[in-house]
């Protein structure tokens, strides 16, 4: 009775947790492109500026993720193939291309909320 019970639990707990939404991490988020164009990325690719990718410290290499520009609303999909960023207080460096979409080219960096796409 007891393994029955702890079996049904413990089942339910994993089909919730597959079918949570993912969370939401937030931050500031710079972008990086033209000294860095063609270079080889932490997943062994060449770096494309004009891309849509990401690089982020701890997430797997190849995922992707949803990131929200908090200050105009524009979203877009990138995926993780670089390690990054090394500036003190950013969550995410982008890609310039992936920067133009969200609209902060000019202003070098910006607040942004991501999730898994």
């Amino acid at each position: 009775m007891k393994k029955t019970f702890f079996a049904a639990a413990a089942a339910a707990a994993l089909a919730f947790s597959v079918a949570a939404p993912a969370q939401a991490a937030c931050g500031k988020a710079s972008w990086y492109g033209p000294g860095f164009h063609g270079k080889k990325t932490a997943s062994g690719e060449a770096f494309n500026q004009n891309a849509m990718t990401a690089a982020h410290k701890t997430l797997p290499l190849g995922s992707k993720v949803r990131v929200t520009n908090e200050r105009n609303g524009r979203s877009i999909v990138v995926r993780i193939n670089d390690r990054g960023p090394y500036a003190h207080g950013r969550v995410l460096d982008l890609s310039k291309g992936a920067a133009a979409k969200l609209g902060f080219i000019r202003a070098g960096h910006t607040s942004v909320c991501y999730s898994k796409a």
